[in-house]
């Protein structure tokens, strides 16, 4: 019975477990109720757009990112992207420049190591390195850490380079300084590293060590590759006295036309424009040379003419006294020769209003312009009047006004006078006057055509000014002065090469020459140039950085007596 019981029992719980058919269904505020509360789900707020340059990044690619839309932070790690030093980017290349009256050319990168490390011998040996704050910044990303004292930042704190760097390497004369490319100017001379020069044509930037790569992480701006575009860089070589006349015509017989050119080929074919100032007409009726300096009358076989094209001539000044040597028709012809070949000359012409009129260039987006005068003041019979050819008279009231109107439309100016003659390092006469009228007016090289023997140099304001080159083609290996003397400084020539990158005057390149068999100049050997250079670097009044310091000449005063006196 009690087993029937529990049975039962079971029995009637299984059938309360059976839900019936009939009951009501729950509400869906039941359901809610009955359900669990979900918990919210955690959404996260990107952080936004904020960009850190380093510290490292030269001022001209900061300022582009200053440029964008995207804030710039000074804490990296609010960041969401970031300018810095990288493996591959942007190629930043720096200049090693040193002061402009600095006779050194080239060193090796091993060199430049050496010295970054605080080496104790050596050509850089105790020499410091004035630098930006960024350039520094890049340079040990590189390099690692400069020795202590290797390097001076200029200016103290900041970051942003200015003349203040160039002040102080002028100061000392004994600091090189380290700048992006961009910051080069006339005062400055840049060195080659490893024989590689970024102001040269054909550079080779794998081949160089100052430069850094840039990059930017999930940064949208588009870099430039490069602070430096050859495509933006133009050369102008200026040469000064040609005559292809007695020894030097008459080597040229002998020996062949173009061998004047053959050793300084490279200097002047290298060229973006090669500039010669020829001195004398070219006239079929020339008789054949003969050496010696009695000859005053002058001109050239016009089968000379090949060795202007040898050299890869593109401007030919006419401010010489001689070009009216052999009269009017053979000016004429001379102009015709130029003219049939697309050869552009100024400083002379057909009639006053040629000669003055400027040739006007435009080099890989560089505007050049050339003019220049006869400023010779007992040589009114050689210039060019209404009605005659002839060189330009320097009527500098025209010039300067000239040269301003050109520089108002973007030309760079380069301004060459035929000036007086002397034969000593100069100015002479009314150079400096005049000169510097030119360069006042806005000409960015002033530059003298008529000395045999080379003249000092200078910077005025924003103008570099070479008072006279000294010959390129003549035969002067000697000049006999009128107390009998002889020397031989008419055998040294300067042969200038001036650097313009887009639309910038960067500066100038002294190449160095000696004249040689009467006909022909061959580059100075390094002991020839560090003289060369050490004592005009002395006569323009800067000190020479010379390991052994130029010996001075010994003065001896006489005692005046005054009266009175023992």
């Amino acid at each position: 019975m009690k087993k029937i019981t529990i049975f039962l029992i079971f029995i009637f719980l299984l059938a309360a477990c059976v839900p019936s058919t009939n009951a009501p269904e729950p509400t869906q505020t039941a359901l809610q109720t009955a359900l669990p509360t979900p918990r919210p789900t955690a959404t996260s707020t990107p952080m936004p757009a904020a960009l850190w340059v380093s510290p490292a990044v030269p001022d001209a690619l900061r300022e582009l990112a200053m440029s964008s839309n995207i804030p710039i932070v000074d804490d990296v790690e609010s960041a969401t992207q970031r300018l810095d030093v990288a493996d591959s980017g942007s190629v930043w290349i720096y200049a090693l420049v040193a002061p402009f009256p600095t006779v050194t050319d080239d060193i090796t990168s091993e060199e430049l190591m050496s010295a970054w490390k605080g080496a104790s011998n050596g050509p850089l040996a105790g020499r410091g390195f004035l630098m930006a704050e960024s350039t520094l910044g890049a340079l040990t990303a590189q390099w690692g850490e400069p020795a202590r004292g290797v390097v001076r930042i200029v200016p103290e704190g900041g970051s942003v380079p200015s003349d203040e760097l160039l002040d102080a390497a002028w100061e000392d004369m004994s600091s090189w300084a380290i700048i992006p490319f961009e910051e080069i100017q006339p005062k400055w001379k840049v060195l080659s590293v490893d024989g590689q020069s970024p102001i040269h044509k054909g550079f080779n930037a794998d081949a160089y060590p100052l430069k850094v790569a840039f990059g930017s992480t999930n940064f949208s701006l588009e870099l430039p590759v490069s602070n430096r575009d050859e495509a933006k860089l133009a050369t102008v070589v200026m040469t000064g006295v040609t005559a292809l006349v007695r020894a030097t015509a008459f080597t040229m017989e002998l020996k062949g036309v173009t061998r004047p050119g053959e050793l300084i080929y490279d200097w002047l074919h290298g060229a973006d424009v090669t500039h010669i100032s020829n001195e004398v007409p070219f006239d079929a009726g020339c008789p054949f040379p003969q050496p010696g300096h009695k000859n005053f009358i002058l001109c050239s076989d016009p089968k000379y003419f090949e060795l202007l094209e040898y050299v890869g001539t593109d401007v030919i000044e006419l401010t010489g006294d001689h070009f009216a040597d052999r009269g009017t028709q053979a000016m004429l012809d001379t102009l015709a020769l130029y003219k049939e070949n697309k050869l552009p000359y100024y400083g002379g012409g057909v009639n006053e209003n040629e000669a003055r009129k400027p040739v006007l260039m435009e080099v890989n987006g560089n505007k050049i312009a050339f003019m220049g005068c006869n400023g010779k003041r007992s040589y009114d019979f050689v210039k060019a009047t209404k009605i005659r050819p002839g060189a330009a008279n320097c009527d500098l009231k025209f010039f300067t006004q000239q040269i301003r109107d050109v520089t108002e439309r973007g030309y760079l100016v380069i301004f060459t006078f035929q000036h007086e003659e002397c034969y000593h390092s100069g100015p002479c006469y009314a150079h400096d006057t005049d000169f510097r009228k030119a360069a006042d007016a806005g000409a960015v090289v002033v530059s003298g055509s008529q000395a045999h023997f080379p003249h000092l140099m200078e910077f005025h304001g924003d103008a570099f000014i070479h008072y006279g080159l000294g010959n390129l083609f003549f035969d002067q290996m000697t000049y006999e002065m009128p107390d009998g003397n002889v020397i031989d400084g008419t055998r040294r020539e300067f042969i200038d090469r001036h650097v313009f990158y887009d639309g910038k005057y960067l500066g100038v390149e002294l190449l160095t020459a000696m004249l040689e068999d009467f006909s022909r100049p061959r580059p100075m050997n390094e002991r020839e140039r560090t003289a060369f250079l050490a004592e005009y670097f002395f006569h323009s009044g800067w000190i020479p950085l010379l390991p052994t310091p130029i010996p001075q000449p010994t003065v001896t005063l006489t005692p005046i007596a005054l009266p009175g006196a023992p």
